[in-house]
């Protein structure tokens, strides 16, 4: 099976602490990176991840407050530095496609690959990227702005050729794409081997959601049902409800819920408030309405 990974490179809010960094992390699928949000600091967490900076095809930003896009312009000009040449593909809000030229005017002139921007309309779900292998959904949020999440999925794959039943019917290896695609044999004597004896099922596809900033929305696991892993964001615990609401955040409490209503597989909580010196209150919180819940850290790395 090919890698499908999460890598943490920042799990804090807004507020800078000595523990944590801005939002952001890599999705690695299949030998492909895509970037998710571009928080202060991004960088240095890719070096230290020993994450190869060529290697990210996609940056997808969930929204336009600062811990989720301050380090965005830097990434831009570092990637020029290092001589790319492929294009650099920026997923979000409309608003952004602005501000973003007049910083590349500024900062960036002479690169030598193009930075090519699509809108993402926040309000609805809808397909922003697909490829052979995987396809990227929108899952819109309620932030104090235009926000959304992401939902990886990957593609179902063919299903194995059975070497076994292949080497006894004497198959040839021009003939195995066709029984990969569905294709009886039919032997020379003509009897008609089925498909279902040549080959065994495939891995089951694998999903990741990204719910960043967002106040707690009722219907949510509906556009997350069943995914394998879910990060939610957990700025506050329960005792601090009044103020995720008047912010636009959720619960720790809250995103468990999510999780629980649409059978996640996995819940992954970040974007700690910096009022909280130690996260183990919004984990405890969490596992007792959703008990695989698991605190995020930097360097962290989750297998989907």
């Amino acid at each position: 099976m090919q890698p499908f990974r999460v890598h943490i490179l920042g799990c804090g809010s807004a507020l800078p602490t000595l523990r944590h960094y801005a939002s952001s992390q890599v999705i690695e699928i299949r030998e492909k990176m895509f970037l998710m949000d571009c928080g202060e600091g991004t960088q240095i967490q890719l070096r230290r991840s020993r994450i190869h900076f060529s290697k990210i095809s996609a940056v997808f930003i969930s929204h336009l407050h600062g811990d989720h896009c301050f380090g965005l312009v830097g990434l831009i000009s570092t990637f020029g530095m290092l001589g790319r040449t492929a294009p650099l593909h920026i997923y979000a809000t409309a608003e952004l496609e602005p501000i973003l030229n007049m910083q590349m005017n500024e900062f960036c002139n002479g690169l030598d690959y193009e930075v090519v921007f699509h809108a993402v309309d926040t309000t609805k779900s809808e397909t922003v990227y697909e490829d052979k292998s995987v396809t990227v959904t929108s899952i819109p949020l309620e932030h104090r702005i235009a926000c959304c999440g992401f939902l990886f999925r990957e593609k179902p794959t063919l299903p194995h050729i059975r070497r076994d039943m292949i080497d006894f019917y004497n198959i040839p290896q021009s003939q195995r794409n066709n029984i990969k695609n569905g294709a009886d044999w039919i032997t020379p004597d003509g009897d008609v081997v089925p498909n279902s004896r040549l080959t065994m099922p495939s891995e089951k596809p694998r999903s990741y959601a990204y719910c960043s900033d967002t106040k707690y929305i009722p219907t949510l696991h509906e556009l997350v049902k069943d995914v394998d892993v879910l990060y939610h964001e957990t700025t506050y615990c329960s005792e601090d409800e009044k103020r995720a609401k008047l912010y636009y955040h959720s619960t720790a409490q809250q995103a468990a819920t999510v999780a629980f209503k649409a059978n996640v597989g996995k819940l992954l909580l970040g974007h700690y408030s910096a009022r909280y010196e130690n996260e183990n209150l919004l984990l405890e919180e969490a596992q007792k309405v959703f008990k695989n819940s698991c605190l995020t850290n930097e360097m962290d790395v989750f297998d989907i």
